[in-house]
């Protein structure tokens, strides 16, 4: 391996003449097909980070490392979108790292399940749930593309049946209607353990919050998180003109030991 060179298996970003951004893994003997022309793998492996690389029509391409950001706007989506700055809060509410084995249920096209898998590392495990057959293989081909399908276990099945783990430190529900499947996360999870999810519409949070009452879920915490952008001119520094504002509200709890309910109430 050659220090600060790609390599053949490496997740790398190319940006385009015009920004656009493309990330995918090093494989040689392959090409990526653009619109300023195609570019073979085979020339990128060995090429420094942060060089200019050009396409058979001459256009220049800037090779970077992805950073997580990069790989869940770069990847190919079916469902609504899950940004990065509800990711990165998401993972450090609930306490979430390398060797632990997660639980989350609506896998979409995979952009959580990458964050999560790529969090708990080679020695943690992600267990997906999604009832959509469709959406979970657009969710194993994205997995796929970044070389995390290993540390997946990707299920197809109403999760109204309940899920098959128990013990866990964290279950995740990305659903319309989590407080319909509050059991259910109960079950898969340890005391102590960290539940969440996100809603869009405060009337969603509302019926969750008063369901939680009658589940042995304690300490929640309802937030929403806000990020702007600035534009990088020294001599005239300001807000971007748009900004995405509201992505979701975060709900998270903690799974409380059921007979602590009595001895509290």
């Amino acid at each position: 391996m050659v220090a600060g060179r790609a390599q053949a298996g490496d997740i790398v970003q190319l940006i385009s003449p015009k920004g656009k951004s493309s990330s995918f893994r090093l494989e040689a003997g392959k090409r990526l097909e653009t619109m300023h022309g195609i570019l073979q793998h085979d020339d990128l492996i060995g090429a420094p980070y942060g060089s200019q690389v050009e396409s058979h029509l001459g256009k220049p391409f800037t090779l970077l490392q992805p950073a997580l950001d990069d790989m869940l706007r770069d990847l190919r989506r079916s469902t609504q979108v899950i940004y990065p700055k509800d990711v990165g809060y998401i993972l450090v509410s609930m306490g979430i790292g390398p060797g632990q084995q997660v639980l989350e249920a609506g896998s979409g096209s995979g952009a959580l399940t990458i964050a999560l898998a790529h969090a708990v590392g080679p020695e943690g495990h992600i267990y997906s749930y999604e009832h959509r057959p469709e959406t979970s293989t657009l969710a194993r081909n994205n997995l796929a593309q970044f070389g995390l399908e290993e540390r997946v276990t990707l299920k197809v099945r109403d999760i109204a049946e309940g899920f098959d783990e128990s013990g866990l430190r964290a279950v995740y529900l990305d659903l319309p209607n989590p407080e319909a499947y509050l059991s259910q996360a109960a079950a898969a999870l340890s005391p102590g353990g960290f539940f969440g999810c996100i809603l869009p519409t405060t009337n969603q949070v509302s019926l969750l919050l008063d369901a939680i009452k009658h589940a042995p879920f304690g300490f929640v915490e309802v937030s929403e998180i806000l990020h702007r952008y600035y534009k990088p001119v020294a001599n005239r520094l300001r807000p971007a003109d748009t900004m995405n504002a509201h992505t979701g509200f975060l709900i998270f709890a903690r799974r409380l030991f059921e007979e602590s309910l009595d001895a509290t109430s």
